[in-house]
């Protein structure tokens, strides 16, 4: 019985951990109960191991002293290592009994003390790392649980045998979504199995209300897949292996008379190769990269979805002409070879039959998929865990961001789902709608606006548009000139900012060989016009020409040659707007990692 409980108690994380910061370790010490011994880790290396004892204090040993609540993992550079820990979490709501976490402060601890005499090439590079260490700390939308597997969807976690459930939780972890995968490496290697603690990206909201006489309670979960996680504009379609960026599986959970139900549907980039790659214009170009293997690509790509969730029904919302409708075409001609009973691709055009105000004509959308989201039901069982239905099919929608016109979307076949899953239990009588019943329409769509916000700003850096509309069931004005804001505020954050929050994204995933190896240089610009380009430069002169040039013309009057020279610095003006213009590219914010596969 004790060597039972005793490997029982190893399997579980450790909650809340002191961190003690002494001149030359780390040591954290379990203050849950779970073990006895501490972790020490060394400030100058990085090496780990278990002690007994905290290291000796005297009256003058300088120390701080914090509490954590798990190790994220640990990141080794080439200027050495990084552990990463949650410094503040917040409870956001239980997963079958759980509680969930999301962390709202991470702090990076840094292993290089070692390294403080080491050449000025390699202080340079960690010069260059700690901006992406300082973005590092700023990652939203983590969620975690120290006893449930958050990464799988209600339905496998149920299909999950007695065996796969005594495994530790980030042995059970679905790799596509285990955020830290690359974070938990030398944690894994050390066999310190009670502080791996598995993290998702994504967001976990629920609500709880009354429909007529039931309580009804409604759990809505967002995993980002790690495969192409990055920016808006910096991770477009698909890479080779057909793994798509901004891919999101959203998992719609509702619990009522002792019944579970859910649904899984997913969202993701056109999957073939494509780039939109950002140059000072509002929208820059499309660019479909080595088209002839588009359909290799997607073919790679909805295998792999077929794999993990049956049958796939891909929803397409891009619009019909300009450089979308090019993207379109490529997607219609590319998966037409593979189309079955199994795989359906369906093409809505949102904006032309929606415009920006009656997307209730999504009705129109949801007539043409009716019998396929019947056909491939939900995932339900009863008060006994006991499998009544099971879902064999998924919704793969898009459009180009795959944020505003699709959140919409899920969220309209979210709703339609829910009412079948209530009326099958009797919550809803044949006939009824979510929408008789105000008070949980009105909580269900702020449930789903906030989800779809959550994935915009992981992906975009603002809200979703048409938030409103998912909000409210209707366009307000207040919602119209939020999105022009929010529009705004993406061209800003696109062309200025996503560059250094790419790279930050790739070095947390272990995405680039810099991570690997003390010989290897931060990857530098080349040529003299990347070297010293910048927005805020050209910004400044054309400004100063331009308060020059008026000062010029304000003595023209009495003075022909200012006349002369006012003309000289509007010259200028014109000159190099034109020349910022002609090389938009190079004056944005770029990844330091990011190659074109042009």
């Amino acid at each position: 019985m004790d060597e039972t409980t005793d490997a029982s108690t190893s399997l579980k994380l450790h909650t809340r951990l002191r961190l003690w910061e002494f001149p030359d370790c780390y040591i954290f010490e379990p203050i849950d109960g779970l073990a006895d011994l501490y972790l020490s880790v060394s400030r100058a290396s990085g090496t780990m191991n278990l002690v007994q004892d905290l290291p000796p204090r005297g009256p003058t040993t300088k120390h701080k002293v914090q509490t954590v609540y798990g190790v994220i993992g640990v990141l080794k550079l080439a200027v050495g290592s990084y552990f990463v820990v949650i410094t503040d979490r917040d409870c956001v709501g239980s997963y079958f009994g759980h509680a969930i976490f999301k962390v709202t402060g991470l702090k990076v601890l840094p292993c290089n003390s070692a390294h403080n005499t080491t050449s000025a090439e390699q202080k340079k590079m960690e010069t260059e790392f700690s901006e992406l260490l300082d973005a590092a700390e700023r990652t939203i939308g983590l969620h975690f649980s120290y006893d449930i597997n958050l990464t799988l969807s209600a339905q496998r976690l149920h299909d999950l045998g007695d065996e796969y459930r005594a495994l530790p939780l980030w042995r059970q972890a679905e790799p596509r979504f285990l955020w830290n995968a690359y974070l938990l490496e030398p944690l894994i290697e050390n066999k310190l199995n009670q502080y791996l603690l598995p993290v998702i990206q994504g967001s976990f909201q629920n609500i709880q209300a009354e429909v007529g006489s039931e309580k009804v309670n409604v759990i809505l979960i967002a995993r980002r897949c790690t495969r192409r996680i990055g920016t808006r504009m910096w991770r477009r379609g698909a890479d080779a292996e057909g793994f798509a960026a901004n891919f999101v599986e959203s998992e719609q959970i509702m619990q009522s008379k002792g019944f579970t139900a859910s649904y899984v549907q997913v969202r993701g980039s056109m999957p073939f190769l494509w780039e939109q790659i950002v140059d000072l214009t509002y929208k820059p170009s499309f660019d479909i990269v080595r088209q002839e293997d588009a359909p290799s690509v997607l073919e790679r790509h909805f295998h792999d979805l077929q794999k993990k969730y049956g049958a796939v029904l891909a929803v397409d919302l891009v619009n019909t002409g300009g450089g979308e409708g090019r993207l379109r075409e490529k997607y219609a001609k590319s998966i037409e070879p593979i189309l079955s009973e199994d795989i359906r691709y369906v093409h809505f055009d949102f904006h032309r039959v929606c415009g920006h105000i009656h997307f209730e004509r999504l009705s129109q959308l949801y007539d043409q998929i009716k019998d396929y989201l019947q056909k491939h039901k939900y995932f339900l069982i009863n008060d006994k865990g006991e499998k009544i239905e099971e879902q064999t099919g998924t919704v793969r929608t898009n459009c180009i961001d795959c944020l505003d016109r699709t959140n919409v979307t899920q969220s309209m076949i979210g709703g339609k789902i829910l009412e079948s899953q209530l009326q099958r239990i009797g919550v809803l009588s044949a006939g009824d709608t979510i929408s008789k019943h105000p008070a949980f329409d009105t909580n269900y769509k702020i449930l789903w606006a906030n989800h779809g916000d959550a994935i915009s700003i992981q992906y975009s850096g603002t809200p979703a548009l048409k938030g409103d509309f998912v909000r409210y069931g209707k366009r307000t004005t207040q919602g119209i000139l939020n999105d022009l804001r929010n529009a705004l505020a993406r061209y800003y954050l696109n062309n200025f900012v996503d560059g250094t929050k790419q790279d930050a994204m790739d070095l947390l995933q272990g995405h680039n060989m810099t991570s690997v190896s003390r010989d290897m240089a931060v990857p530098s610009k080349s040529g003299l016009l990347e070297s010293y380009a910048s927005f805020r430069l050209a910004f400044a002169l054309v400004m100063g020409a331009l308060v020059f040039m008026m000062m010029s013309l304000r003595q023209a009057r009495n003075d022909a040659r200012h006349l002369m020279l006012s003309f000289l610095w509007a010259g200028l003006c014109i000159g190099i707007s034109h020349f910022v213009r002609a090389n938009g590219r190079t004056f944005t914010n770029r990844p330091r990692f990011h190659k074109s596969r042009h």
